[in-house]
């Protein structure tokens, strides 16, 4: 999950439905970096809106100017509250890379400023997100995610990372107990730069599937995406590099693990990973099934437009904001709109990546591609996914594939887009609340795949 930039100032701006590209520059920056968040902090306070942004990187300078700083601040004081006070800067680390946060007291509850730095010490990333939805550490993680164990129910838990042209993802294979061979499932993570729990706030979504499954008998191989492992990795990061490429790569893994039935190997995806899930199936033809959690069915920008004019009606962000969020999405659709089969992408950047990424993403049309290839699927959706709609995603997906054989869907209805038990705002405030994934979701799931022929 990522925060979207600053001139969106909203609460929405977390999508599930995002971009990996989170971090600043790779490497450490100058201890300066604090110093100049608060400097840039005090500034906005004091409404200096024409120096705030001296010490920004060229990047952040050339999208926020003294107009758009003054207001994006007056849209966050309007959507949280007037602005408080505010406590000491702290340098912590999100994906092992450091950021430096300082907690917001607003009228209306508290906001985490997060800024990173590039190598020069200058502000290169800046966002507003509530405290519980940023993943900041004290210091940087260990070398491996897991440590090799055995549960209490005889599930045997060890590492094994999965490999990329950047370097090894961190990652875990989860064996049920007994010795096999067991039907096997690759868990492929939503958006972002996520650990291998998929960790959102509290909750580890694919840390509850792989515990569940391995119950059911099934084996998991779950593993860090890429840009979390290898921040380098996202310059010059396309759709497929971000997730078709290391789960067709963790796919083949699994299948030469001992204990595991190659002829039984399913891929899992959640959110982007059950949109890619049809193109990874293209991929590798040898999978016996997919699983697609939460899938988006529609152009990714109609997909994620849609997510932010809802999540920002919900907050009661201003008509000018909610306009100006329409505005960037029809100006980015006619933009790629003139880039023809084979040339290269614009240049320049939206909603925080390179126009490369976005070129690439807005071609994927998964119904198409589940249509393309005769692999078994099942579909899943929660019934209260504020990100993508059971009216006009899922709707789709049973619409489209309704007849094709091997194919099964499931509605959950009062279940979120993690397919956890909703909240009650509709909005990404729920994810603070600690849950866990359906157990009737997990039993379906398990249910499925042993259903499934050897391929």
């Amino acid at each position: 999950m990522k925060l979207r930039s600053i001139p969106h100032v909203t609460l929405a701006a977390g999508m599930l439905l995002a971009t990996p590209f989170v971090h600043a520059a790779a490497g450490e920056p100058a201890e300066p970096c604090a110093a100049r968040s608060a400097t840039l902090l005090d500034a906005l306070v004091h409404a200096e809106y024409a120096g705030a942004g001296r010490n920004f990187g060229p990047e952040l300078a050339a999208k926020l100017d003294e107009d758009k700083l003054k207001q994006a601040w007056a849209a966050l004081q309007g959507q949280s509250g007037s602005y408080v006070s505010s406590t000491p800067v702290q340098k912590l680390y999100a994906n092992d890379q450091p950021v430096f946060v300082t907690q917001l007291n607003l009228a209306k509850g508290p906001l985490d400023m997060v800024t990173a730095c590039d190598a020069q010490g200058r502000i290169a990333m800046l966002r507003f997100a509530p405290p519980t939805m940023v993943a900041i550490t004290t210091q940087k993680t260990a070398p491996h995610g897991v440590e090799a164990h055995v549960e209490a129910d005889g599930v045997r838990v060890s590492p094994l990372d999965v490999p990329t042209p950047f370097g090894p993802l961190r990652g875990a294979l989860t064996l049920p107990a007994g010795h096999g061979p067991f039907p096997a499932v690759v868990l492929v993570a939503g958006s972002g730069s996520h650990d291998m729990d998929e960790t959102i706030g509290p909750n580890k979504p694919l840390r509850d599937i792989a515990e569940g499954l391995a119950r059911a008998g099934i084996a998991t191989l779950r593993y860090d995406k890429r840009p979390y492992d290898h921040p380098e990795s996202a310059r010059g990061m396309v759709i497929d590099t971000e997730v078709t490429d290391d789960a067709v790569a963790a796919a083949h893994l699994l299948a030469q693990q001992d204990g595991i039935d190659p002829k039984r190997v399913f891929v899992l995806g959640h959110s982007l990973g059950a949109m890619m899930a049809p193109r990874i199936g293209q991929r590798d033809p040898q999978l016996a099934g997919l699983v697609l959690m939460g899938a988006p069915a529609r152009n990714i920008l109609d997909v994620m437009e849609q997510q932010g004019h809802e999540q920002l009606a919900k907050e009661h962000a201003s008509p000018s904001a909610i306009a100006q969020d329409d505005q960037d999405y029809a100006r980015e659709r006619q933009l790629l709109a003139t880039v023809g089969t084979g040339q290269p992408a614009p240049p320049g950047n939206f909603n925080g990546g390179p126009q490369e990424y976005w070129l690439s993403w807005s071609r994927i049309d998964s119904v198409a591609d589940a249509k393309s290839i005769a692999t078994p699927m099942l579909i899943l959706q929660g019934g209260s996914d504020f990100h993508v709609s059971p009216t006009l995603d899922f709707a789709r997906w049973r619409q489209e594939l309704a007849g094709r054989p091997h194919t099964s869907f499931h509605l959950y209805p009062g279940l979120s887009h993690l397919f956890m038990p909703a909240g009650k705002t509709g909005t990404l405030a729920d994810y603070k609340t600690p849950g866990h994934v359906d157990a009737k979701v997990i039993d379906d799931i398990a249910a499925w795949v042993k259903a499934q022929p050897a391929h």
